[in-house]
């Protein structure tokens, strides 16, 4: 049977471990073969070309082959665009990982999610403070869109009553969008919940989400945590707990 030869695939390397003495095994990223395993022979090695280039967080174009569950990785190419993240849009970039690397299954294509993520470290690697916490709500977002998790954010999911504009409601894991207190500070109004669903509808969402998201960012993020938590089956992500280690240590 003859070998299967991708070429010229744009791929971000999500994780990377070892194998051997001088070998990785790396979970990649990839537009149109979703996420796949590939062994780096000799990567390791100083003489390795792959060495400088198989990084987290950077785009690539890879040539893979091979039938096996982990293929074997032939030749990568950095294309360029930033540079290394660093600090926290570093670990804000691991957590993105985290989250493809628990929610994907393998060979599952989303070319769509894939221009997403290429969009979302283009802003963490360049924007810090406010503007980062938006590319994530963003992602998060759009994620559990693309992969099925998110119900429409323009109804009450369990009576598919019509929200009301002025009316607070809650995103929970179990019940999806649902009317709530008006004093429960996890909670937006009608007429946020519209502008949301609006936002991500669009073809190319990802800075009109943005933008939406910056507006209604800190009663959002935990509504996206607790749903995002419940479906990776967690009750914290390992790079949120090391966010919030590293802020503790910092603190003291």
């Amino acid at each position: 049977m003859a070998t299967h030869r991708i070429s010229d695939e744009p791929a971000y390397v999500l994780h990377r471990y070892d194998w051997s003495e001088s070998s990785l095994i790396l979970e990649v990223f990839t537009r149109h073969h979703g996420r796949i395993a590939l062994v780096a022979k000799g990567a390791k090695r100083p003489s390795s070309s792959f060495r400088p280039i198989l990084l987290p967080l950077q785009p690539l174009h890879l040539a893979f082959g091979g039938d096996a569950e982990i293929r074997s990785l032939k030749g990568a190419e950095w294309q360029g665009g930033h540079i290394m993240p660093s600090g926290d849009a570093l670990m804000s970039g691991y957590y993105l990982n985290e989250l493809l690397l628990t929610l994907l299954a393998r060979d599952d294509p989303h070319p769509g999610l894939f221009d997403i993520y290429a969009h979302a470290v283009q802003v963490i690697a360049s924007e810090h403070g406010e503007a980062l916490q938006s590319a994530l709500r963003a992602f998060e977002l759009l994620l559990l869109r693309e992969i099925g998790l998110l119900p429409l954010l323009d109804a009450q999911t369990m009576t598919l009553l019509d929200l009301e504009s002025q009316h607070r409601y809650s995103l929970v894991p179990e019940g999806g969008l649902r009317q709530t207190s008006e004093i429960d500070r996890a909670s937006l109004s009608g007429a946020q919940w519209l502008s949301l669903q609006q936002s991500i509808s669009l073809d190319a969402p990802f800075t009109v989400t943005l933008r939406a998201c910056s507006e209604v960012m800190s009663e959002l993020k935990p509504q996206l945590r607790s749903l995002l938590n419940y479906h990776c089956g967690v009750s914290t992500l390992r790079t949120r707990q090391m966010m919030i280690d590293l802020q503790s240590l910092q603190a003291v």
